[in-house]
């Protein structure tokens, strides 16, 4: 469409979005040139033109793109952008760095990337940053590319103590990296895009990740973040096609593959997803998470039954897991039909958790569904209503509960406050229809199962529909 129409600046926005999606260069600096010369260039255009840059090594390039940077929306990182450049030319980087004056954020990049210049040029020993970064509480990106650099020039002890957070598996990959121009600008422009992924524009996330890549092919942080942009807007097959670069080697190929099994199953691709997280969690280097990640595949396909034993697996955790282990673990049995241990499973999680309202809810609901000390098992119930007012699966569940109980005018107001709040949820409507029918109130009734079939699953619409023909 750009070649038949060169000149019209609506394809070129819309070449320039998918060209910066899917990486092709060539196509995003021709829509570049064309949205320039039309006066409709997005602020991240001249972060093109930079990465490539640096990339490239071309200083003159990169001192033209960075005068464009000065003057636009983005000027915040020129500060970094010009200590980078001074340091690719081995000259002094603190006046530029200072140049971020008293603009909160300016400074605050320009604070993490003193460290890292200071670690690229060798002035300031590995213990010393290490002991910094963990008392500033450096973000994961500035820590990430500070053990890059530590790795690189051989001190894995400091870098790898550096990862406590499950962004990257250090024990799985090489992490280390040479220093040079595009390093540092990647680096940036990763942890900008980490920082506004959240809430932040996705175009400009998106951007932000493309261009981190082009200045360093390498950064494989930035993959990871191109793919969350894009799984925002549920774009999920070119969030997969976005981790697929992701070195094997390297210490993010195993961060890499947990996401896409999360991206595979949003995909409608469950197989792939369950064959992938089987993998994980059968091969020698497996740990917790990836037996956590191989069970709930395994929920996802129901095969509960299956699913137990890699539940059971993850409690046995060293060191021991909180409540939310045994909540899975024992709603894992409880789903195969193994009461009795699935009833002392959430049992040991309302212990480790006797204010969390998911596992009093849990229990409470199973032992009441049984018939079971139906007066405790409503204690269980009132006191996770109490700590969840407004969850609606919890006011259901209490007024499931009080129904079971033979109190059903008193469950009556809190199952309508449920279906009220989660009008799509079956399970709500299958009860409220139960209720009122329990109260004569069969017109109603029926008109509560018939919204409940339309969003149950397969297992439940046999039941619906003889609940209706009767």
């Amino acid at each position: 469409m750009l070649t038949s129409w060169p000149d019209d600046p609506a394809v070129a926005v819309r070449a320039y979005r998918e060209a910066m999606i899917s990486g092709d260069e060539a196509l995003a600096l021709r829509a570049a040139r064309v949205m320039e010369a039309e006066k409709v260039a997005p602020i991240d255009v001249a972060l093109l033109d930079l990465a490539i840059a640096a990339h490239k090594g071309d200083r003159r390039a990169y001192d033209g793109a960075l005068t464009r940077i000065d003057g636009g929306a983005l000027r915040i990182l020129s500060p970094v952008l010009r200590a980078w450049g001074a340091w690719d030319r081995k000259q002094p980087v603190e006046a530029a760095l200072d140049s971020a004056g008293k603009e909160p954020v300016a400074r605050r990049l320009a604070e993490e990337h003193r460290l890292l210049l200071a670690l690229a040029g060798r002035r300031m020993a590995d213990p010393s940053a290490r002991v910094l970064l963990e008392t500033v509480r450096a973000p994961a990106d500035t820590r990430i590319a500070a053990a890059e650099l530590m790795a690189g020039r051989g001190d894995e002890a400091n870098a790898r103590g550096l990862l406590t957070d499950p962004l990257v598996s250090s024990a799985r990959g090489k992490l280390g990296r040479k220093p040079d121009l595009g390093f540092g600008v990647s680096r940036l422009f990763a942890r900008v895009g980490a920082e506004l992924v959240g809430e932040g524009p996705r175009p400009l996330v998106i951007a932000l990740a493309r261009t981190a890549l082009i200045a360093d092919p390498g950064n494989d942080r930035a993959r990871l973040l191109m793919a969350e942009a894009l799984a925002k807007d549920d774009a999920w097959d070119a969030a997969i096609a976005a981790l697929e670069g992701v070195a094997p080697d390297r210490a993010f190929a195993h961060r890499a593959a947990v996401v896409r099994i999360g991206l595979l199953g949003e995909a409608g691709r469950p197989g792939e997803a369950l064959m992938l997280a089987k993998g994980l969690a059968t091969a020698k280097t497996a740990g917790v998470d990836d037996w956590q990640v191989y069970a709930d595949q395994l929920i996802a396909a129901k095969r509960p039954a299956d699913a137990a034993p890699w539940y059971e697996r993850v409690t046995r955790a060293d060191p021991p897991l909180p409540w939310a282990a045994w909540l899975q673990y024992g709603g894992a049995l409880d789903q195969a039909g193994r009461k009795d241990e699935a009833d002392a499973a959430l049992a040991r999680a309302v212990a480790l958790g006797p204010e969390e309202p998911l596992a009093l809810n849990y229990l409470g609901y199973a032992r009441i569904e049984r018939g079971e000390d139906v007066p405790g098992s409503l204690a269980l119930l009132e006191r996770a209503s109490k700590l969840a007012p407004d969850d609606a699966s919890v006011t259901d569940s209490l007024g499931w509960g009080y129904h079971k109980a033979g109190q059903t005018g008193r469950a009556l107001p809190l199952v309508e406050q449920a279906a009220m709040a989660e009008p799509a949820n079956s399970e709500i409507a299958d009860h409220l229809g139960d209720i009122y029918w329990a109260l004569g109130r069969h017109y109603e009734a029926r008109y509560a199962w018939r919204a409940a079939a339309l969003t149950a699953d397969d297992s439940e619409q046999a039941a619906l529909a003889a609940k209706l023909a009767r």
